[in-house]
């Protein structure tokens, strides 16, 4: 069932350093604040509602991020109830469905009509966007936990057992596989999906290692350790890796904080502490980092922090139930999913212009998805299981 929405309230918070902001509140309620304009950033296109809300089902949570074909604007959309959903980019109808035995962490990625899904069944499926029919499934007998990386003929995903599968594309037939021991102590729950560069995969894994794999053989070129502190509990490299145009890599240790390493060697050209990062967005020169509640940016020559951002909800639970996944960058803004709400933060200042929760906050990061027949468009994904398209309007930060 799809329903329509005209134009929703924003709040215009106005947050300055590591002040804390009040997500919590509900952001389509308009708020007034002094000699302020409310920015007019969206209308919701549609929305439509997948999961059904189970009776005591406590703080439900949607992690995989909605997924759109280039070619037919088809979104493929994974949830907490195994579902596997194309829905129409037009009204948000189903056009599709697959269901499967245990929920899904992360959405698919599509390539020339084909979805590559990763299971928490732990089998990675490729199905065709048009009809939903199965191309192959590859049994990795391990909960995957990141969204397949496609490339040279080969389709990357990562367990929760810190196994790096390469699959043949077109067969799905197994290729090679990275493994590495999973540290003793707590780790973050959560894996490292891959970058690709040159034939070599670059991957974080929980014993605080970043390694550089081949494509070709699935044997590592150079790993680092970035996780030096004492201590067994969350050394954990989780987050996924960004290359920039210069041949620099950058990674988080979610102990030990930010790194800047030489994508051929490996070896570090700047650290900044800064711990509990998840995830990594560069634009030009800076590095946005979200995780435990914060968003920072860093000015990558020299890792210095241009700001930070608290972004940690005001509760009983405390800082860093939010802003722990992926933000996106469109429009001039920096979307973050803090969990409770989306915030909308201006890159340059590091303020947070507006907020929505459209109820029980968002986890998943969004999709941007730009087409001459649905124009710009933010594809988000709540914690009830209700996908929105947002009709982006107006100008960025």
């Amino acid at each position: 069932m799809t329903r329509r929405f005209g134009l929703l309230g924003v709040v215009v918070l106005a947050v300055i350093g590591c002040r804390a902001i009040p997500l919590s509140d509900d952001p389509t309620m308009p708020v007034r604040v002094a000699q302020v304009s409310p920015p007019r950033l969206w209308d919701v296109a549609w929305s439509s509602p997948l999961v059904k809300l189970e009776l005591l089902e406590y703080q439900p949570r949607e992690t995989a991020r909605p997924a759109v074909d280039p070619d037919t604007e088809r979104i493929i959309v994974t949830t907490r109830d195994g579902g596997i959903r194309c829905l129409s980019p037009i009204d948000g109808a189903l056009l599709w469905e697959k269901k499967t035995t245990v929920r899904f962490f992360s959405g698919a990625a599509i390539a020339q009509g084909i979805a590559y899904v990763p299971g928490g069944d732990g089998v990675l499926y490729a199905l065709r966007v048009l009809s939903g029919e199965t191309v192959w499934e590859f049994k990795a007998g391990e909960e995957l936990l990141t969204t397949p990386v496609i490339s040279e003929g080969l389709v990357l995903v990562t367990s929760s057992q810190d196994t790096l599968f390469a699959v043949d594309r077109s067969s799905g037939k197994w290729t090679w596989q990275y493994k590495r021991d999973l540290p003793q102590g707590f780790t973050v729950r959560g894996a490292s999906r891959p970058v690709v560069e040159d034939g070599l995969a670059y991957a974080g894994f929980a014993d605080g290692f970043l390694v550089a794999v081949g494509l070709d053989d699935g044997v590592a070129r150079w790993e680092r350790r970035l996780t030096l502190s004492g201590g067994q509990q969350f050394k954990d490299v989780d987050s996924a890796p960004v290359l920039d145009e210069n041949g620099r890599l950058y990674a988080a240790s979610y102990k030990d904080g930010v790194y800047a390493l030489d994508a051929k060697t490996g070896d570090i050209l700047w650290t900044s502490p800064r711990g509990g990062i998840t995830s990594l967005l560069l634009r030009g020169e800076v590095l946005f980092c979200t995780g435990d509640g914060t968003l920072t940016a860093i000015e990558t020559r020299t890792g210095r922090a241009l700001w930070a951002l608290d972004l940690s909800d005001r509760t009983p639970k405390g800082k860093g139930n939010n802003a722990g996944l992926a933000p996106v960058m469109t429009r001039g803004y920096v979307v973050v999913p803090t969990s409770t709400a989306l915030a909308f933060v201006d890159p340059s200042v590091g303020r947070v212009r507006a907020a929505w929760n459209p109820g029980r906050g968002v986890t998943a990061t969004p999709s941007r998805f730009t087409s001459a027949r649905g124009g710009n468009r933010l594809y988000v994904l709540t914690n009830l299981g209700t996908l929105y398209a947002l009709q982006l309007v107006g100008s960025g930060g």
